[in-house]
């Protein structure tokens, strides 16, 4: 692993973008988001800029790049074309220790920018290093397709619930059972399905739930999923969710007194599979 991974605090914070090219309309946007305030050092601004000018986010100064540009900011990054201007903004952050990132220049970079699939606040970071940007980007498009949106939500409910959840179950080792059961339960069914009033309402019933005595140790569920002739790549978060999915209706099933049933792909009719004993 060549860089650490981080996740940096910007909210209210002053953040030197230096350039008037297309990428530094894209940093922009991401680091308003994140709650960032932009000084932009360039000899023109984006139509897009204007919005959040309006909104005094957006300082921008009409002129060459001085190291002074950097007093008060957190990070700069540089994005001009120009490689000695480029040059001079890495140095002066340097010698600042100010992290720094120019775009297309990972030698003149203390950090790099990954790709980001964001659904916020779960947001997940993809980066090769600075090696293959491209690569990075293709990735991030099949997790997007893997996560939905949904899972924003359920995030957002277990952070609004995650303080009374401490409270009432003080044990580690039980909060985390419980959230892996809203995770992967009814709860989550709830969120992915937009009920999320009905969501927040089965999960304080299940918090109430945890807090009862229970008998014997805690039940555990094992997901067996075929790899094929055991080749790791075929073992993907697709097969995973999918293997929870049949797992979670084969209980559903058994909940209605009937035998869950298997459907190999050669057969015409299903046929009811047991459980082979573990040798």
């Amino acid at each position: 692993m060549d860089h650490f991974p981080i996740f940096l605090e910007l909210k209210g914070q002053r953040v030197l973008l230096v350039g008037d090219t297309a990428t530094v309309t894209r940093k922009a946007a991401l680091l308003i988001r994140a709650g960032a305030r932009l000084r932009v050092v360039a000899p023109t601004l984006d139509e897009a800029f204007a919005a959040w000018r309006a909104r005094g986010l957006v300082e921008h100064r009409a002129e060459a790049f001085a190291p002074d540009h950097l007093a008060g900011c957190a990070l700069a990054i540089g994005a001009t074309g120009d490689a000695a201007t480029d040059a001079a903004v890495a140095t002066a952050a340097r010698a600042r220790h100010l992290p720094v990132n120019i775009v297309d220049r990972p030698e003149l970079c203390s950090f790099i920018m990954p790709a980001i699939v964001d659904r916020s606040p779960l947001v997940m970071a993809i980066s090769s290093g600075g090696t293959a940007p491209t690569l990075a980007r293709l990735l991030r498009a099949r997790i997007e397709s893997l996560v939905p949106a949904g899972y924003g939500r359920l995030a957002e409910l277990a952070g609004a619930m995650r303080a009374e959840v401490r409270h009432r179950l003080p044990d580690g080792a039980a909060r985390r059972r419980f959230w892996a059961g809203a995770f992967t339960g009814r709860v989550a069914d709830l969120v992915f399905a937009g009920r999320v009033g009905a969501a927040r309402s089965a999960l304080r019933q299940a918090l109430d739930r945890a807090g009862l005595p229970t008998m014997g140790p805690p039940m555990g569920m094992v997901a067996m999923v075929g790899a094929g002739p055991g080749d790791p790549e075929l073992l993907t978060v697709k097969a995973v969710l999918h293997s929870a999915i049949a797992m979670r209706r084969s209980r559903r099933w058994r909940r209605r007194g009937s035998t869950a049933r298997w459907y190999p792909a050669s057969w015409r009719r299903p046929v009811a599979q047991p459980m082979p004993a573990s040798h």
